[in-house]
């Protein structure tokens, strides 16, 4: 794959959890400023994907380069140091702490308080309800407002990129389209490229281009119109398959 201009891409990449190899092969690439969907049904293997981008797998073969820069098996911590940011399935955060100490928490990488009281400000005029909150226990939240704070918490770092596992997990279709608009406009007025890595096919609609995982596989991949065309096929693959369990 050609990625001159990548600032995110995946080649070739092999992983899996012990004896059990998930990932086959897998090659996309995210773009500066562009959002880019990986879709899959429950246990195609996206977040087996993301967690070995972000060094919690070991790569088995292939690589991930950020920037032109290997950085396969790289620890997470480094990758934060180098503008990515990642919003993890089921949200991560600390329940027992306010919405105000998790926010902070996504700054960790940031020495400068100045800088840290600005994403703060950033933050809080991004998602008001936030900042209604602020000294509201995260836990006590509603699942849309604890999306909300995950995006937000990931922002706090000022990324590049933004990798999002599974936005819409445990959402209504309405509170869904929310967090997606919030993203899109992330995407729109900072240039934050966004990988969103998502069974819904409503991410088609925030995307630029879009890859299908299938069984630790690309299986399809769209770009610009084409993107939304796939909406169709995806339904279609979707509907009335028999529920399965499998590695993630």
């Amino acid at each position: 794959m050609s990625g001159a201009e990548s600032l995110l891409r995946v080649d070739g990449l092999c992983s899996g959890y012990g004896a059990l190899q998930v990932l086959f092969e897998v090659s996309f690439d995210v773009r500066p400023g562009e959002v880019v969907a990986l879709m899959g049904s429950n246990g195609a293997g996206k977040t087996t994907a993301l967690k070995t981008i972000t060094g919690q797998l070991k790569v088995l073969r292939g690589t991930v380069h950020l920037d032109g820069d290997d950085v396969s098996g790289a620890p997470a911590e480094q990758l934060v140091r180098r503008g990515v940011a990642m919003v993890p399935e089921g949200r991560g955060m600390l329940r027992d702490l306010t919405v105000a100490q998790n926010l902070e928490l996504g700054a960790y990488v940031v020495n400068d308080r100045a800088v840290v009281a600005q994403a703060l400000d950033r933050a809080y005029t991004a998602f008001p309800i936030l900042a209604e909150r602020r000294e509201q226990k995260a836990g006590t939240l509603s699942g849309g407002q604890q999306q909300m704070l995950s995006v937000a918490r990931a922002l706090m770092s000022g990324p590049r990129l933004l990798l999002v596992d599974e936005a819409s997990l445990g959402l209504s279709p309405v509170m869904t389209e929310t967090v997606f608009d919030l993203l899109a406009e992330t995407n729109r007025k900072d240039g934050v490229a966004v990988l969103l890595v998502e069974q819904s096919v409503l991410a088609l609609d925030l995307a630029d281009r879009a890859f299908v995982l299938e069984k630790g596989q690309v299986v399809d991949r769209a770009e610009g119109a084409a993107v939304r065309a796939m909406q169709g096929r995806l339904r279609e693959a979707y509907l009335g398959r028999a529920s399965t369990v499998s590695a993630r």
